[in-house]
């Protein structure tokens, strides 16, 4: 049986060859995401970042309507701090803040052109469908499966 780590690398390689080189790593919390992330970060040497914590320092100082505006591009930073091809991505919370006003996949995917991104995305599949958080929740996103890779610990999709 294949580590979930295992299972990333394998799609870091056909990442490659996509457009959007967008890998999620679909799991509810407390499943192992971050120790699969720190495994591959051992194996291939890739960055990890930590998404909440790198943001909420960047936007410490700044208003709630620059927060908003701001965001996209102080993530771009923190993310292309790395010359390296590929970029791991833990705790992504912050960009589902609904006060913030993003679409996190489109984010990621549009930082995914440049870069293979591997991140951790706290829900589940249902479906043809990735879930974050639960229908009534004020963050729930629901996205079909599409234009980017999904790992999980069940299948390899």
């Amino acid at each position: 049986m294949e580590s979930l780590a295992d299972k990333i690398v394998l799609k870091i390689n056909q990442a490659a060859e996509l457009y959007h080189r967008l890998i999620l790593v679909v799991a509810p919390m407390g499943a192992g995401k971050t120790a699969a992330l720190q495994e591959v970060h051992g194996s291939i040497g890739a960055p990890i970042i930590n998404v909440n914590l790198e943001l909420s320092q960047h936007m410490l100082d700044l208003t709630a309507r620059q927060r908003v505006l701001q965001l996209p591009q102080i993530l771009r930073e923190i993310i292309n701090v790395d010359e390296r091809g590929i970029i791991l991505l833990d705790n992504i919370e912050i960009i589902f803040d609904v006060s913030l006003k993003q679409d996190p996949l489109r984010l990621l995917q549009g930082f995914s052109r440049n870069k293979t991104l591997v991140v951790a995305w706290n829900g589940f599949i249902s479906q043809d469908h990735i879930i974050y958080a639960e229908p009534n929740h004020s963050e729930y996103k629901r996205y079909p499966i599409r234009d980017f890779l999904v790992v999980n610990s069940e299948v390899a999709a």
